[in-house]
């Protein structure tokens, strides 16, 4: 096995092919032979076209994330050797990095700009998977990836990993498939948990950001199981109701931008506009997450 051909192989584009198959399988499946889900050609089309303008995007924008992954490289501590045992840590690694990218662009406005894009429709299905955001090397949270560099995996092992987590994260995104194995559940990230993450049901807020593992989740403190009496019900909290691919890749850029040219605001609050957690206000007039879950737990 060369592991140097695998993990310089552009893993996402190697997968596109793969994605549609699956989009068209799921959605045949859905229509006519009576499976979970829903099919919607105007909700599914703006998703795909988002994911490829994403692959697009983000790619004319890696070298901003790329050049500082290998600029790193020269102060690394060890230097550990290409195996199939290094990239199995490796990947775990990254998963656990993921977790963390991701519940920062949860709680972080800045982030969640980007982020947002992802959840702005009100159906879960494959072709919503593709659903990206544009701006992701503009978040700062790739820069998480720099510890693994430090340590000494190869760059490329680690840019590798993550491509491959998202490969996995794809094929998540679905209601055909109710549950897996009950092994399968406890450790690896499924359609069920992920169903939860994509809820703006109060109780399902700012739970399951795993990748691969959900693990991280259990460990954390941020698992919710998927209560068949309460099914997830998908979107934003206030949902976009748009189909206009600009607006949902931009608005929440909009809207900061307009919160922070406020006048009537001090310098911290513009910077808590930026920073804080989306729904944060100065006046207290917004709800966020941790507001809505508080208002439905004391019922």
């Amino acid at each position: 096995m060369n592991l140097d051909k695998i993990i310089n192989a552009d893993v996402t584009l190697v997968a596109i092919p793969f994605f549609f198959l699956a989009i068209l399988i799921e959605i045949i499946v859905v229509k006519f032979f009576n499976a979970n889900g829903s099919v919607d050609a105007k909700d599914n089309s703006v998703s795909i076209f988002m994911g490829l303008m994403s692959v697009v995007v983000n790619g004319l924008a890696a070298f901003i994330t790329i050049n500082v992954l290998f600029w790193c490289e020269q102060y690394q501590l060890f230097n550990i050797p290409l195996t199939i045992g290094a990239i199995v840590i490796c990947f775990i690694l990254d998963d656990l990095r993921y977790y963390t990218h991701h519940r920062i662009v949860h709680r972080v406005r800045w982030g969640w700009a980007m982020h947002v894009t992802h959840h702005s429709s009100n159906r879960i299905s494959l072709a919503i998977a593709l659903r990206q955001g544009w701006t992701k090397h503009f978040t700062g949270t790739m820069y998480l990836k720099i510890p693994l560099i430090l340590i000494g995996f190869d760059p490329v092992l680690v840019i590798f990993c993550g491509a491959l987590n998202a490969v996995y994260q794809f094929f998540i995104h679905t209601e055909t498939i109710k549950k897996l194995p009950n092994w399968f559940e406890a450790i690896f990230n499924t359609p069920s948990h992920h169903r939860v993450h994509h809820g703006k049901n109060p109780q399902y807020l700012d739970k399951n950001y795993a990748g691969t593992l959900i693990i991280w989740d259990k460990l954390f403190n941020t698992f919710a199981e998927e209560n068949k009496n309460e099914f997830p019900d998908y979107g934003l909290v206030k949902d976009l109701e748009t189909f206009n691919p600009i607006r949902i890749a931009f608005h929440e850029y909009w809207n900061i931008f307009k919160d922070m040219v406020r006048g009537d605001i001090s310098l911290k609050q513009k910077f808590f506009y930026l920073f804080a957690p989306p729904g944060w206000s100065h006046d207290g007039s917004r709800k966020m997450s941790t507001d809505i879950k508080r208002e439905f737990s004391s019922k």
